[in-house]
């Protein structure tokens, strides 16, 4: 699945970007990923990490704080305070939308950022933080004298960071000075990771300690090795992505709304429940197994899952594919490997106007013959008839306590 953009209104005003990454399998929750300063929503360690963590099953909003980016606002002018309340803007949104965040990411300042805005946010279960320092005012470190000089006396003056010119203001220098990010980490009480490079040049390892040091349990500590503090390399961004999504799992609530006892009780009944995320994301148990389903994001969903249809036609494949199984096995036909794909359309004027095409591929030595009978024994898929000669449904409403509460008043 393709990421999309998710716009939103800052603490300022400013129109936000944010781009989505959906989760790439089941469902596990919702984050939020902060970039590290003066880098972006694109930057190598957010794009990496936030896709990373989708193919976990959790879902990712990143964004560019204001003035970078395609945000709109004054990078220079808005400050630590004000990405604070971005990232506060950026879970209203989310929860808005059906996308209630329950971690939050942050690299370099991010992580300082939203170490500040866990405490702030009652959804958010757990923080990871990399490469984070410990005081705010550590970014000041990137100026050099003269432009602080320059900033102190005159309330604003050009710095380059990173290759890039930017105009910085006296109440940015004054933001960053006066916050105490130690006091927030120590009232956080989330469970919290640290992810940090003994060898960071920029942000040292002693940040790390500080943080960890000052936090209440459930924390944990993970070294980046030979890591560099932008995460450049692809495998340090895919290892921290995995050891999060490992990690975060243990705290970010079900997104099931029934017991595990329940579920199970019904044995082999299939069940399907909304989730409560976005407009139309169902949760479907049978036995031990679940899945998600859910709507494109073109027709309101989160595109989460597979919709209603497709998962026809997913189960019309796969008991295509099982059915000449089973035929080759018993038949001792060289069937090593088959494989079905499948379209489905609907056709107006037509009697049954929906249309599944099944394209089968068979791969083995096989005769003609041995193809044609293979071809004849899929039509005897018993998804495939149940399809073609229809079934009847029968449909009831469940009593719920509510019911029986009020059948009693009645009654009585």
């Amino acid at each position: 699945m393709s990421d999309a953009s998710f716009n939103f209104t800052g603490s300022n005003g400013n129109m936000l970007s944010g781009r989505l990454e959906r989760p790439r399998s089941t469902l596990r929750g919702w984050a939020i990923f902060a970039h590290c300063f003066s880098c972006g929503k694109d930057s190598l360690a957010a794009a990496r990490i936030s896709r990373a963590l989708a193919r976990n099953g959790i879902g990712v909003l990143r964004f560019d704080f204001a003035g970078l980016g395609k945000s709109e606002g004054s990078f220079g002018q808005s400050g630590f305070a004000c990405n604070v309340e971005d990232l506060m803007a950026a879970a209203g949104a989310m929860t808005k939308a059906g996308m209630e965040p329950t971690l939050l990411v942050g690299h370099s300042l991010g992580g300082s950022a939203v170490l500040a805005a866990a405490s702030q946010l009652p959804s958010v279960h757990a923080v990871a933080a990399l490469g984070a320092p410990a005081d705010v005012s550590h970014i000041l470190h990137q100026f050099d004298p003269q432009s602080l000089k320059e900033i102190h006396q005159t309330g604003q003056a050009t710095v380059s960071l990173s290759g890039r010119d930017f105009e910085f203001h006296k109440s940015f220098v004054e933001d960053v000075q006066r916050q105490d990010l130690m006091t927030r980490v120590a009232s956080m009480n989330k469970a919290l990771l640290i992810l940090h490079a003994p060898g960071d040049k920029i942000v040292g390892i002693n940040n790390a300690a500080q943080i960890f040091m000052a936090a209440k349990h459930p924390k944990s500590f993970v070294s980046l090795d030979d890591a560099d503090h932008l995460l450049t390399a692809r495998r340090d961004a895919d290892y921290s992505a995995d050891v999060i999504a490992s990690w975060a799992v243990r705290y970010l609530p079900e997104i099931s709304v029934e017991p595990a006892e329940t579920v199970a009780a019904r044995g082999s009944t299939l069940h399907a429940v909304e989730t409560g995320q976005g407009g139309y994301q169902v949760s479907i148990s049978a036995r031990d197994h679940r899945l998600i389903a859910d709507e494109p994001a073109r027709l309101g969903g989160l595109d989460s899952g597979l919709s209603p249809v497709e998962m026809i036609s997913a189960a019309l494949a796969a008991c295509t594919v099982m059915t000449l199984r089973l035929y080759a096995d018993r038949k001792c036909i060289p069937l090593e490997k088959v494989e079905t794909e499948l379209q489905h359309d609907k056709q107006m004027g037509e009697e049954r106007p929906f249309l599944f095409t099944r394209t089968i591929t068979l791969k083995g030595a096989l005769s003609d013959e041995q193809r044609q009978t293979l071809l004849d024994i899929s039509d005897r898929c018993p998804v495939g008839r149940i399809l073609e000669r229809g079934a009847r449904i029968e449909s009831s409403l469940a009593l719920t306590q509510s019911d029986v509460q009020n059948r009693e008043k009645q009654d009585a």
